[in-house]
């Protein structure tokens, strides 16, 4: 191989891990392709949460909130206490956000 033909290689091979580093150190470039990421991501998410609620069907929606609201006329018991704790939850939290 001739000295010229060694020398260029080289070049190109440095030119290479240059252009490596350089990549690695672009923390403008990087941030921008995990947003890219992140968006896609959240953009099929979106699609998938959109293409469940078309799914579902005013009307299947209604029947359950009707369903539900049976059950708690017949049986008022668990509302009642799941009621209780929210409020004795929220009093607590309001209490302690005065004593700070």
């Amino acid at each position: 191989m001739r000295a010229s033909n060694v020398i260029y290689e080289m070049g190109r091979e440095l030119g290479e891990t240059v252009a490596a580093l350089s990549a690695k150190t672009d923390i403008k470039a990087q941030a921008k392709e995990r947003i890219e990421d992140t968006k896609a991501a959240i953009a099929d998410k979106r699609d998938e949460a959109l293409g469940k609620a078309r799914e579902i069907s005013p009307d299947s929606v209604a029947a359950a909130a009707s369903t539900g609201g049976q059950k708690a006329r017949q049986n008022p018991l668990p509302l009642a206490v799941a009621g209780a704790f929210a409020a004795g939850l929220r009093i607590g939290r309001l209490l302690a956000r005065r004593g700070d």
